[in-house]
Protein backbone atom coordinates (compact mmCIF):
# COMPACT_ATOMS: atom_id res chain seq x y z
CA UNK A 1 0.00 0.00 0.00
CA UNK A 2 1.46 3.55 -1.06
CA UNK A 3 2.20 6.03 1.71
CA UNK A 4 1.02 9.69 1.28
CA UNK A 5 4.29 11.81 1.26
CA UNK A 6 4.36 15.18 1.92
CA UNK A 7 7.18 15.81 -0.34
CA UNK A 8 9.79 15.75 2.95
CA UNK A 9 12.11 12.64 3.76
CA UNK A 10 10.64 13.31 7.26
CA UNK A 11 8.63 10.19 8.12
CA UNK A 12 4.16 10.89 8.86
CA UNK A 13 3.33 11.93 12.08
CA UNK A 14 1.82 8.73 13.68
CA UNK A 15 -1.42 8.72 15.13
CA UNK A 16 -2.85 9.01 18.45
CA UNK A 17 -2.42 5.92 20.87
CA UNK A 18 0.04 4.46 18.21
CA UNK A 19 3.36 2.25 18.55
CA UNK A 20 5.96 1.67 16.27
CA UNK A 21 7.62 -1.62 15.87
CA UNK A 22 10.46 -0.94 18.06
CA UNK A 23 7.84 -0.17 21.33
CA UNK A 24 5.80 -3.06 20.07
CA UNK A 25 8.87 -5.58 19.98
CA UNK A 26 10.04 -4.01 23.37
CA UNK A 27 6.81 -4.63 24.90
CA UNK A 28 6.91 -8.31 23.40
CA UNK A 29 10.30 -9.29 24.97
CA UNK A 30 10.01 -7.95 28.33
CA UNK A 31 6.90 -10.34 28.76
CA UNK A 32 9.27 -13.29 27.71
CA UNK A 33 11.45 -15.53 29.61
CA UNK A 34 13.09 -15.88 26.18
CA UNK A 35 15.65 -18.59 25.69
CA UNK A 36 19.34 -18.91 23.66
CA UNK A 37 19.35 -21.97 20.97
CA UNK A 38 21.27 -24.44 23.93
CA UNK A 39 18.39 -23.79 26.09
CA UNK A 40 15.85 -23.83 23.11
CA UNK A 41 16.91 -27.46 22.35
CA UNK A 42 16.80 -28.71 26.33
CA UNK A 43 13.25 -27.26 26.32
CA UNK A 44 12.27 -29.36 23.33
CA UNK A 45 14.13 -32.50 23.86
CA UNK A 46 12.20 -32.10 27.60
CA UNK A 47 8.85 -31.97 25.87
CA UNK A 48 8.50 -28.04 24.90
CA UNK A 49 6.67 -27.62 21.56
CA UNK A 50 9.30 -25.96 19.12
CA UNK A 51 7.20 -24.33 16.35
CA UNK A 52 9.06 -23.06 13.17
CA UNK A 53 6.93 -19.57 11.80
CA UNK A 54 8.91 -19.04 8.75
CA UNK A 55 7.65 -19.15 5.66
CA UNK A 56 8.16 -22.03 2.94
CA UNK A 57 10.69 -19.91 0.73
CA UNK A 58 12.92 -19.35 4.16
CA UNK A 59 12.54 -22.84 5.45
CA UNK A 60 13.81 -23.99 1.65
CA UNK A 61 16.45 -21.91 1.61
CA UNK A 62 18.03 -22.18 4.84
CA UNK A 63 16.83 -25.34 6.12
CA UNK A 64 14.93 -26.10 9.54
CA UNK A 65 15.00 -28.24 12.72
CA UNK A 66 14.07 -31.69 12.83
CA UNK A 67 10.92 -32.30 14.72
CA UNK A 68 9.68 -28.78 14.57
CA UNK A 69 5.99 -28.69 13.95
CA UNK A 70 6.19 -26.00 10.79
CA UNK A 71 2.89 -23.36 11.78
CA UNK A 72 3.98 -20.29 9.32
CA UNK A 73 3.12 -16.85 11.14
CA UNK A 74 -0.50 -16.23 9.55
CA UNK A 75 -2.18 -18.73 10.68
CA UNK A 76 -0.67 -19.35 14.31
CA UNK A 77 -3.06 -18.17 16.65
CA UNK A 78 -5.67 -19.99 15.18
CA UNK A 79 -3.36 -23.76 15.04
CA UNK A 80 -1.99 -23.45 18.89
CA UNK A 81 -5.27 -21.76 20.53
CA UNK A 82 -6.78 -24.90 22.59
CA UNK A 83 -10.56 -23.31 21.98
CA UNK A 84 -10.35 -22.74 18.29
CA UNK A 85 -11.95 -25.18 16.12
CA UNK A 86 -9.09 -24.73 13.67
CA UNK A 87 -6.34 -26.01 16.34
CA UNK A 88 -3.76 -28.25 15.56
CA UNK A 89 -4.03 -31.76 17.97
CA UNK A 90 -0.46 -30.58 19.69
CA UNK A 91 -3.02 -27.61 20.86
CA UNK A 92 -3.88 -29.76 24.00
CA UNK A 93 -4.10 -27.48 26.86
CA UNK A 94 -2.72 -23.97 27.94
CA UNK A 95 0.09 -25.60 30.41
CA UNK A 96 2.36 -26.37 27.39
CA UNK A 97 5.71 -24.91 27.19
CA UNK A 98 5.92 -23.51 23.31
CA UNK A 99 9.16 -22.03 22.21
CA UNK A 100 8.93 -20.24 18.71
CA UNK A 101 11.64 -19.71 16.30
CA UNK A 102 11.82 -17.55 12.87
CA UNK A 103 14.58 -16.87 11.26
CA UNK A 104 16.32 -14.31 13.23
CA UNK A 105 14.07 -13.85 16.56
CA UNK A 106 11.79 -10.55 15.57
CA UNK A 107 8.94 -12.46 14.31
CA UNK A 108 9.29 -15.07 16.85
CA UNK A 109 9.09 -12.74 19.48
CA UNK A 110 5.64 -10.83 18.55
CA UNK A 111 4.27 -14.24 17.75
CA UNK A 112 5.39 -15.71 21.06
CA UNK A 113 4.12 -12.67 22.78
CA UNK A 114 0.28 -12.87 20.94
CA UNK A 115 0.56 -16.81 22.21
CA UNK A 116 0.94 -15.62 25.29
CA UNK A 117 -2.32 -13.17 25.02
CA UNK A 118 -4.69 -16.47 24.26
CA UNK A 119 -3.51 -17.47 27.42
CA UNK A 120 -0.35 -20.14 26.31
CA UNK A 121 1.53 -18.42 29.42
CA UNK A 122 4.87 -20.37 28.88
CA UNK A 123 5.18 -19.10 25.02
CA UNK A 124 8.79 -18.15 24.43
CA UNK A 125 11.33 -17.37 21.50
CA UNK A 126 14.86 -18.39 20.60
CA UNK A 127 17.29 -15.36 20.58
CA UNK A 128 18.63 -14.85 16.96
CA UNK A 129 16.16 -17.50 15.71
CA UNK A 130 17.17 -20.66 12.86
CA UNK A 131 20.94 -18.60 12.16
CA UNK A 132 21.52 -18.66 15.73
CA UNK A 133 20.76 -22.38 16.13
CA UNK A 134 22.17 -23.32 13.17
CA UNK A 135 25.64 -21.84 13.85
CA UNK A 136 25.28 -23.07 17.28
CA UNK A 137 25.79 -26.43 15.92
CA UNK A 138 22.47 -27.50 16.63
CA UNK A 139 20.50 -30.34 14.43
CA UNK A 140 19.17 -29.16 11.43
CA UNK A 141 17.98 -30.20 7.94
CA UNK A 142 19.08 -28.86 4.24
CA UNK A 143 19.10 -26.52 2.77
CA UNK A 144 19.99 -28.98 -0.30
CA UNK A 145 23.16 -27.43 -1.85
CA UNK A 146 22.93 -27.02 -5.81
CA UNK A 147 24.38 -29.95 -7.98
CA UNK A 148 27.64 -29.44 -9.47
CA UNK A 149 27.95 -30.48 -12.84
CA UNK A 150 30.83 -32.88 -13.29
CA UNK A 151 34.12 -31.33 -15.32
CA UNK A 152 34.15 -34.35 -17.25
CA UNK A 153 30.29 -34.18 -18.41
CA UNK A 154 28.96 -33.26 -21.65
CA UNK A 155 27.84 -29.44 -21.83
CA UNK A 156 24.49 -29.27 -22.61
CA UNK A 157 23.55 -28.86 -26.21
CA UNK A 158 20.16 -27.22 -27.27
CA UNK A 159 20.62 -29.68 -30.22
CA UNK A 160 21.56 -33.01 -31.00
CA UNK A 161 24.79 -34.27 -30.53
CA UNK A 162 27.27 -34.32 -33.20
CA UNK A 163 28.01 -37.69 -34.79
Amino acid sequence: MPQHTTGTDSPPTPPPGSRGIDELLADARARLRRLDPEQAHLAYRGGALLVDIRPAAQRGAHGTVPGALVIERNVLEWRLDPRCPARLPEAVDYHRSVVVICQEGYTSSLAAAALQDLGLRRATDVVGGFVAWRIAGLPTLGPTPPRRSSSTAPPVTAGPAPH
